[in-house]
């Protein structure tokens, strides 16, 4: 997942530098407005769990913005400025690496890691991506080594998209009240009600669900890369990836290949694409196998202009899936 470490590393290096004296008063976390607690979250997940439990009571600023593959975000010096003046820095450590770097240089004990609520889970969790099939194929394992070192996507690699399992999602929420307790003990008790008013919420939706995808005619799904092994794993789905984690890598010709190999035996009716990325590969497998393409969301970031949230993403989501999938 680390793509380019080093570009991203000298640009966030860089960043800093020119922030400099600017940001050099507001190191101690304190936060340009007295009233609110200042929080920096890293994507668009973060900022709707940060949003729904603070309330009026915080101010969230998403270092990535709509439409942007958070993936490949490089900050600005005025967002490590806004890193550095926060009161609270919700991320995901190994997510995003120019997040990281400004984390490790100014974050401190203001710094909030949702990595660390719960074991993340194994890469090829919830179903097939790339490496799973080349290691039964070892006629193949030659082509793809390059491809592979590529990739960045090491054996031990973990699944950082925990946010496509609604419970996680609430369990993250849980933990993020507890921080901001801690950091305005005023109103924990009001971070408290909303973290449950939020569970709630995910809750229903994980059943929601849990009955729709329940009795379906096929449950593997076709996507454009392996983003969603939290939700396959949920729902007792198996996802086949075009490519691994990394939503920019290009798949091998021998990898189209398995793809399509696959969607003909699980007679798939639909390749999914993503928001943020281009369709064209799933565009192309869709042609080759004669199957729909439709939009399978992520929610790694909102496209610019989306008028919905987390919770209408995903109940479009399982519309989506639950057509594809022939579920009754």
């Amino acid at each position: 997942m680390t793509l380019r470490p080093t570009v991203r590393a000298l640009a966030t290096a860089t960043a800093l530098v020119a922030l400099g004296a600017v940001t050099a008063c507001a190191a101690d976390g304190t936060g340009a407005d007295p009233q609110r607690v200042d929080v920096a979250a890293a994507f668009y997940p973060l900022q709707f769990v940060a949003e729904r439990i603070g309330g009026d009571a915080v101010r969230v600023t998403n270092l990535t913005k709509p439409g942007a593959e958070p993936h490949d975000l490089e900050l600005t010096p005025r967002q490590v400025g806004e890193v550095n003046q926060a009161e609270l820095i919700v991320y995901l450590k190994g997510f995003q690496p120019a997040v990281d770097e400004a984390v490790d240089q100014t974050g401190g004990d203001r710094a909030f890691d949702v990595a660390g609520v719960q074991p993340l889970l194994a890469a090829s969790a919830g179903g097939h991506d790339h490496e799973g099939e080349e290691a039964g194929h070892e006629g193949e394992e030659a082509g793809h080594e390059g491809e592979e070192a590529g990739h960045a996507e090491e054996e031990g690699a973990r699944d950082p998209h925990l946010w496509l399992d609604p419970t996680r999602l609430a369990t993250v929420g849980d933990r993020l009240a507890e921080r901001l307790g801690r950091a305005d003990p005023d109103r924990a008790a009001d971070y408290t009600a909303r973290a449950g008013a939020l569970r709630a919420e995910l809750e229903r939706l994980d059943a929601e669900f849990a009955a729709g995808l329940r009795t379906c005619q096929r449950r593997e799904i076709v996507v454009s890369h392996t983003a969603f092994g939290y939700l396959t794993e949920r729902y007792q789905l198996d996802q086949v990836g075009i490519t691994g984690l990394a939503p920019d890598n290009e798949p091998s010709p021998q990898r189209l290949a398995e793809v399509a190999r696959e969607a003909r035996e699980h007679r798939a009716t639909t390749i999914f694409f993503e928001t943020l990325v281009s369709p064209k590969v799933a565009e192309t497998i869709a042609r080759e196998v004669g199957a729909k393409t439709a939009v399978l969301d992520p929610l790694e970031g909102l496209s610019a202009g989306h008028d919905g949230d987390y919770l209408s993403v995903m109940r479009t989501n399982l519309a989506t899936l639950r057509t594809a999938l022939s579920c009754s």
